[in-house]
């Protein structure tokens, strides 16, 4: 109680604190020249907005700006864009700088965007905003870090953030329901079990439902809302966490355009999809205002014997506005705020069916799943305050909120039977009849053919407050990027799970009469203290990154049931460096080390550890204008590489949220990245390019409840992490029309840790996907689109976890209309 009341205390005291300090510190530092670096390596100041097209992107983004230049990446705070064009001037009051600098150099519009369309006459008055890595544009940045821009995502219009991710090297993902509702998503090779070791945040908040308690991400923003987003890997990933073994994924949503303007997008297609997605929004200068809506449905594709609906609705309403004391004020002083409120219900199920059934008919799903279905709702509340002394100095504090509610009434296992095994080996005689009465061919005749389905009710709850100070000065020739940050957070979760039995008669569900059996009911939470720092220094063509992060943890584990509590203190110190070399004014060369950290879960005994390892990077980046092309490889070496439990990834109640250590591993791979936009009369040919190689290594001997590991030897390969990926899109657009064409491969993946060959291992299918979309302004603002997704119709085995083969989704048509105002 005592620390918790100190932090926060702590919490109101910092963003003064650390001001006072910043300030105190510019003080006694030159101030530095306002003139433009004239080595390569020195940082450009990037336009500060854009316009928006058909709804998403603006139209002259950042990273077209300049030869040489890109996107900003995530990492600093949305609310600090810098405030100069290039060339020192400050842009015109209630002007989109992005757009004067088009304008001012007859720069085109983008391709399949009309130069004189309406979105011209609405742009946005701080998006994309400036975000950086260390204070070091993209192209310059000493690691990894990628953008997937608004016009990427404008061009397939995906709703699934598998689809969306798997551009970028390094990112892997493990199927599961084929509509992308709650994501598997792993960076560098970790555990892609509910994206739980990976830092995800929106607009710079986390966003997991309890980042350290339970980081599980059973929730994840509809991507089609998004303006853009951004993965950071390498040493910049110590700016956040608490997650940093592999990376951070950030959302970049949408910010309010200067001028009164909106958008709609309306699209229906195959298997009841349904799709309403709007906002409106304007700015005086003075306050800015932005709402916006979606609304995304189906049927369903699985099909139940009954013909029942297998689909899913999801609704999500952003409420963005922002204040500015006084615009002609030398200081800037501004409040935001941004308010999210999210639902969802979906019949989704963990049970999937066996390898003989999904030859038959993969789209099958057992009649004993039909109660089975997910309710939850979200809020979510951010205020930021951003002061800005000087244009070389800025403080931003965030106080952000988030509440998670979910409730998934699920088919959970037989009283005396695994489902995994019965659905992995049904053809063994005790597995045989289990598997005829989940089909229905059989009625349950004994107490251990009973099927137990009950809800698993779960409460979340995050907050905290974080600030970030940024500071730009120079010693001599040596320029600095100094960042300072500062986070409290507090987050819980209580756990409500419990189940009934079920008879399976004729192929329906009878209650057995049994009484409800309480399995879970307990609590976790954790306070924490983060604190990091890095100064990004360039000398002529060098820039040399070092930072540290620091992780002070206390926790406990409340279980209620059996009226016990375990509590436990954790502290990490997480140091890295990278540098970047500018061997010509377009090509680089990078390297990087840090510290990767993945915290104890909470309340566990003091030999539990968590999960520490030395990350390591190095590779070369090639940018000149819209061409960018990358080859970087990486090393993870883990002291400890740990697991934690879930029911996703087939974990029974008892081994709920326990984490085992697996000790030393080794995780390495190379990664290579190309876009280019080529230029063809009036076309432009967009060409994006990814490539992955991973391999992985358990250097120890351990035993884990875990499914996906079980008895592990050493030299054996870690489970869902694919040797090859690759992803290519092409494309041909005119500022009329557009068509883009991408494919994709996954080779296959182990679903258990092993050592046999491949083609003796369980393992998920060789994946190839091919996915196409077209697009036509028909007049003024008005724009007709059609998505087709899976072209081939191909059917993999994308998964069998929890409970059986899960398919990828089939062959899906869906047309759409846009327009904008």
């Amino acid at each position: 109680m005592l620390l918790r009341i100190s932090l926060r205390r702590l919490g109101l005291a910092a963003p003064a604190l650390l001001l006072t300090l910043a300030q105190a510190a510019h003080a006694q530092s030159p101030e530095p020249s306002s003139e433009p670096a004239a080595d390569p390596a020195a940082p450009e100041a990037p336009p500060a907005a854009g316009a928006a097209p058909e709804g998403r992107d603006a139209p002259a983004a950042p990273e077209q700006a300049a030869p040489g230049g890109d996107a900003p990446v995530a990492g600093q705070d949305a609310a600090a864009p810098e405030r100069t064009v290039p060339g020192g001037g400050a842009p015109v009051a209630g002007q989109d700088a992005a757009a004067a600098e088009q304008a001012a150099s007859g720069g085109e519009a983008p391709a399949g965007q009309d130069a004189a369309g309406p979105e011209q006459a609405a742009p946005r008055a701080d998006a994309p905003v400036e975000v950086t890595v260390a204070g070091t544009r993209v192209t310059r940045t000493a690691g990894s870090a990628h953008v997937i821009k608004g016009r990427q995502l404008e061009r397939f219009e995906h709703d699934d953030p598998h689809a969306v991710l798997g551009s970028v090297p390094g990112v892997y993902v493990r199927g599961e329901d084929g509509l992308g509702l709650r994501p598997n998503i792993g960076v560098r090779g970790v555990n892609p079990d509910r994206s739980k070791k990976v830092t995800l945040m929106e607009d710079g908040v986390p966003i997991s439902p309890a980042p350290y308690s339970a980081p599980a991400a059973y929730y994840f923003p509809l991507i089609t809302r998004m303006s853009n987003v951004r993965v950071i890997k390498g040493p910049g990933a110590i700016a956040y966490g608490p997650q940093t073994v592999g990376g951070t994924v950030d959302l970049i949503t949408r910010s309010a355009p200067s001028l009164a303007s909106g958008a709609l997008d309306l699209a229906l297609g195959q298997y009841g999809y349904g799709k309403a997605h709007g906002y409106v929004g304007t700015s005086d200068g003075h306050m800015d205002v932005l709402v916006e809506g979606v609304h995304l449905r189906s049927d369903g594709f699985k099909e139940l014997p009954s013909g029942a609906d297998t689909g899913f609705y999801r609704n999500e309403v952003m409420l963005k506005g922002s204040y500015v004391v006084d615009p002609s004020a030398r200081i800037k002083n501004e409040l935001r705020l941004k308010l999210t409120y999210s639902e969802e219900l979906s019949n989704e199920t963990y049970l999937g069916i066996t390898d003989e059934d999904f030859e038959q008919n993969p789209l099958r799903r057992y009649g004993v799943s039909a109660l089975d279905r997910m309710r939850n709702h979200r809020t979510a509340v951010a205020l930021t305050h951003v002061i800005e002394p000087s244009r070389d100095l800025s403080v931003t504090t965030t106080v952000y909120r988030n509440d998670f509610s979910r409730v998934w009434r699920k088919v959970n296992g037989f009283r005396g039977a695994n489902l995994f095994d019965v659905l992995t080996a049904p053809d063994s005689p005790q597995n045989a009849v289990y598997h005829a009465v989940l089909t229905g061919q059989l009625d349950g005749s004994t107490p251990g053919e009973t099927l137990l389905i009950g809800p698993n009710e779960r409460d979340f709850a995050a907050h905290g407050v974080e600030t970030r100070v940024r500071w730009n000065t120079a010693t001599g020739p040596v320029s600095h990027r100094v960042e300072y940050g500062l986070r409290l957070h507090y987050d819980r979760v209580e756990r409500r799970h419990s189940e009934n039995g079920f008879h399976v008669l004729g192929g329906a569900l009878v209650p057995d009469g049994g009484p409800t059996v309480v399995t879970q009911l307990n609590e976790a939470w954790t306070e924490a203290l983060a604190l990091h720092a890095s100064d990004a220094v360039t000398w002529r063509a060098l820039t040399v990154t070092p930072g540290v992060r620091v992780e002070l943890m206390r926790s406990a584990f409340v279980d209620r049931a059996a009226g016990t509590e375990q509590t436990r203190v954790a502290q990490a110190l997480l140091p890295g460096v990278g540098a970047y070399y500018a061997l010509t004014e377009a090509l680089g060369i990078l390297a990087g080390v840090y510290r990767g950290f993945s915290p104890p879960a909470p309340g566990s005994d003091a030999h539990v550890k968590p999960e520490l390892s030395v990350n390591y990077e190095g590779g070369a980046r090639f940018a000149d204008g819209p061409l960018r092309a990358e080859v970087i490889g990486y090393y993870n070496d883990y002291s400890n590489i740990t697991d934690v439990c879930t029911l996703s990834s087939g974990c029974l109640d008892a081994d709920l949220d326990r984490q085992y250590d697996a000790g030393e591993a080794r995780i390495y791979g190379v990664e290579a990245y190309a876009e280019h936009e080529i230029p063809v009369g009036r076309l432009k040919l967009p060409i994006n390019a990814a490539y992955t190689l991973t391999r992985t290594e358990f250097l120890t001997s351990f035993t884990s409840d875990d499914p996906i590991f079980g008895r592990v030897a050493k030299g054996d390969e870690m489970p869902y992490v694919p040797r090859h990926q690759v992803s290519l899109s092409v494309g041909v657009e005119h500022e009329r029309a557009g068509l883009n064409v991408g494919a994709s491969y996954v080779s296959a993946m182990r679903e258990r840790a092993g050592g046999e060959p491949m083609s003796r291992a369980l393992a998920t299918d060789e994946q190839f996907l091919i996915d196409a979309s077209a697009r036509v302004r028909v007049v003024g603002p008005l724009v007709l689109y059609a998505n087709a997704r899976n072209v081939l119709g191909s059917q993999f085995i994308v998964s069998r976890r929890p409970f059986g083969a899960r398919p990828n989704a089939p062959r899906w048509i869906q047309v759409g209309v846009k327009a904008s105002f």
